[in-house]
């Protein structure tokens, strides 16, 4: 396989990775039993001052990714731009699918939750597999952490629970939903991560010995600084 050739194999996996993530998240937003915290922000937002869920989910990227900068001096990463704009326009799109649609009992609104917990786990595995870098939010966090010194997993939770509070302020929806979401996200990604890593590693394998170019071993757990705190 070329190089052109990989780079491109890993950004199809990247935009397919976001895909599938705003996928599950429309599914959680469109159950109605509380959303992710980020989501809760952008919805909240949604209601106060209108425009659409998915354009403030890439407003608010933005303000994170110059903030990012500012801290970092330097410019932002493409991947981390790719992200902040193409995962809410993925959001606007599959809340306008014609089946998105809010169940009429409890039971099926949970299992549209369950499920869309489910598919944005996977999501995140699949774009972080593809290693075409972070996205805005995760960028931050690790950005906060060299400053701070804190460890991640704090300077996580100050930041979920900031913007959880936040947006319940402005009407956004926290329910059970939320809390599930948070305490099973990071379970469902320590799964999904090593399982799409070891499948795009795999392809990318397999597509450059078929080949019969640049046939360096490509490591099983090659992973960015973002995927190894998750994991």
């Amino acid at each position: 396989m070329t190089w052109k050739s990989r780079k491109k194999l890993q950004w199809i996996v990247f935009f397919m990775g976001l895909l599938v993530m705003a996928f599950g998240a429309a599914m959680m937003i469109t159950a109605e039993l509380g959303s992710a915290p980020w989501d809760v922000l952008h919805i909240g937002l949604y209601v106060q001052l209108g425009l659409s869920i998915g354009t403030w989910s890439i407003l608010v990227g933005f303000i994170i990714i110059a903030a990012t900068a500012w801290m970092e001096r330097k410019p932002p990463l493409l991947g981390a731009f790719l992200n902040m704009l193409f995962v809410g326009i993925f959001i606007d799109a599959c809340l306008s699918l014609p089946f998105m649609r809010t169940p009429d009992s409890l039971l099926f609104k949970t299992l549209m939750l369950a499920i869309g917990i489910l598919i944005l786990g996977f999501g995140i595995g699949l774009y972080i597999s593809s290693d075409r870098g972070a996205g805005p939010r995760d960028h931050f966090m690790l950005a906060m952490t060299e400053r701070t010194g804190l460890k991640v997993s704090r300077i996580r939770l100050y930041m979920e629970l900031a913007v959880l509070f936040l947006g319940w302020l402005m009407g956004g929806p926290v329910s059970y939903g939320t809390v599930i979401f948070c305490l099973s996200i990071g379970s469902i990604v320590g799964i999904t991560l090593p399982y799409c890593q070891n499948k795009v590693n795999g392809l990318l394998d397999w597509s450059e010995h078929g080949e019969n170019i640049n046939k360096r071993q490509i490591r099983v757990n090659h992973h960015d600084s973002v995927s190894e705190e998750i994991r």
